[in-house]
């Protein structure tokens, strides 16, 4: 967190015309910190979403930065027609100097968007319509990339899911124990292990390489407050090159469960199916005609692999002593891994219904 002070300065450096108002702490999300900031020009009152960027995580600002800039271009670009474009992809706001961030004296960098006003997000999904319009909104952001020119796009973060990778990263962190937690994690360390072979389920399937978002919380959608639709898909840190079916696995993951991602209780954590079939009606209506057969054949099994890999993540960092997820509490991170771990549990046991309802869809 900022300090005010420091955050007006820090918005100074960016062409906002006007005069600074407020700066207010924005989201949930456990990397980045984003304020929502005000100016008042002349009698008009401008939002923007400004964001510290988390440089222990994206090590490479510039590369970062210009796969955003490449991306929300292209896509900018093929909305000429389209009514509320300004409000279907984000634009960024430059810095003073030309650039598309700015460093502060601490080292830190900021970036900036203009603020999709009229939109809201939700944190949980509550009805199968939500979980509709989200999904064709992810779907129709990869559409819109599919035919994007090269350059390939910059792995912001390399490996990001390599399923493989991430089992070798836990099996380390669990014999050098550095935190000192193993014990207290065997339970989950087991069932982790005990589902190796579920690694290469994706990354040996020889899918086409797409342009993905690999983040696909209902909370990086803005919904219009009027018409309900989902027409913004924001949180573009991690656009970078991936498999389709890892997006459609992390709206599984998010969206089919009611309890939020850290619930203690782990009772509450339900796989709603209802909410799997409105996610696939909804990313198959928009990407359905660029996606390859295979690729929707694995959709169902995207959802597994993909809540699995992020208990290993959670477990990993808890393990490691919590050094890349911000954490709010003692075993915050154990707690994000067992729900991940009890909703592939509930998806191990409905199985065979999920790729029914996928077969379904594909009809």
């Amino acid at each position: 967190m900022s300090d005010p002070k420091h955050l007006e300065g820090v918005t100074s450096q960016f062409a906002f015309p006007g005069k600074f108002v407020s700066a207010v702490h924005w989201g949930t999300g456990h990397i980045q910190d984003s304020y929502c900031v005000e100016y008042r020009d002349g009698g008009a009152c401008r939002r923007y979403l400004m964001q510290r960027i988390a440089g222990g995580v994206f090590k490479d600002v510039p590369a970062l930065m210009e796969n955003i800039e490449r991306v929300t271009a292209y896509m900018a670009a093929q909305l000429t027609n389209v009514r509320d474009r300004e409000r279907r992809v984000l634009t960024l706001v430059r810095a003073r100097d030309g650039r598309l961030w700015h460093e502060d004296v601490d080292g830190e960098n900021w970036r900036a968007y203009g603020w999709v006003e009229g939109t809201h997000t939700y944190e949980t999904v509550e009805t199968a319509e939500q979980a509709f319009q989200a999904a064709r909104a992810f779907g129709r952001f990869q559409a819109a990339l599919a035919a994007m020119p090269g350059p390939r796009l910059h792995e912001t973060i390399p490996d990001f899911h390599n399923t493989p990778k991430r089992l070798v990263a836990l099996e380390r962190a669990v014999a050098l124990d550095d935190a000192g937690r193993a014990g207290t994690a065997t339970r989950e360390i087991e069932f982790a292990l005990a589902r190796r072979d579920l690694a290469g389920a994706l990354m040996q399937a020889n899918l086409p390489e797409r342009i993905t978002h690999n983040d696909t919380k209902l909370n990086n959608v803005l919904f219009d407050d009027t018409t309900g639709e989902g027409i913004c898909v924001i949180d573009l840190d991690t656009v970078m090159p991936g498999l389709a079916p890892c997006d459609f696995g992390d709206m599984v993951r998010t969206a089919t469960s009611p309890a939020p991602e850290d619930e203690h209780d782990l009772s509450r954590v339900t796989l709603r199916l209802p909410m799997f079939e409105a996610l696939l009606r909804g990313y198959l209506s928009a990407v359905g005609g660029v996606l390859v057969e295979a690729e929707k054949l694995l959709l169902a099994t995207a959802g597994k692999l993909i809540t699995w890999e992020q208990g290993i993540r959670f477990l990993t960092d808890y393990l490691n002593g919590d050094r890349y997820y911000k954490v709010h509490r003692e075993g915050h991170n154990l707690d994000r891994c067992r729900t991940q771990f009890k909703l592939v549990e509930l998806m191990e046991q409905r199985e065979d219904e999920m790729g029914r309802l996928v077969r379904a869809a594909l009809e």
